[in-house]
């Protein structure tokens, strides 16, 4: 399969809905965590805003198809992927992967001192997907305030706190 990443453009956020609510789906297949494949996803308008930071990647096909995106924001000396969503259509092929290589790609051109995220610890395609890119688990004494305060929402907006982890990737000098 062809796949072409490129950052993203103001007129890719219409798509990147769609993209996360099909991913989302995958949920389904864990019952305890199937409410978040009806849950909320990110408007237009929030894709929008985050594209015109500059750090949103997004994968198509060679005939333009949009497949999966990564949104992302610097913070300072880290890149923070806010999210990594691949169409249901296009899961398993290693377009996530690629989206990370992009981001991780930048991030060290950028001289940044690595890449942030939180995710579920136990889902399959969350933390030991991101752990075999080279994302380590972070201790809680180990969280920068930004970070913690990021997985204090996620539990105020209901997502199980105990399941929840964050994770650095630390660039190479």
């Amino acid at each position: 399969m062809d796949v072409r990443i490129s950052p993203a453009v103001p007129g890719d956020a219409v798509h990147l809905p769609e993209i996360e609510k099909s991913a989302a789906a995958a949920f389904r297949s864990i019952p305890d965590l199937a409410y978040l494949a009806e849950g909320a996803v990110m408007s237009v308008a929030e894709h929008e805003a985050l594209i015109a930071k500059g750090n949103v990647w997004i994968a198509k096909s060679a005939e333009g198809t949009s497949m999966g995106f990564l949104s992302s924001e610097r913070f300072g000396s880290v890149l923070h992927i806010h999210e990594l969503s691949v169409h249901a259509s296009f899961q398993g092929g290693g377009i996530g992967r690629q989206l990370i290589e992009t981001a991780q790609s930048w991030a060290t051109e950028k001289q940044l001192s690595g890449i942030t995220l939180t995710t579920f610890s136990d889902v399959p395609w969350n933390a030991p997907f991101y752990e075999r890119l080279g994302f380590q688990r972070l201790d809680t004494s180990e969280l920068s305030p930004r970070l913690a305060a990021i997985l204090r929402e996620e539990a105020h907006h209901g997502l199980p706190q105990d399941q929840r982890c964050a994770m650095r990737w630390t660039a190479s000098k």
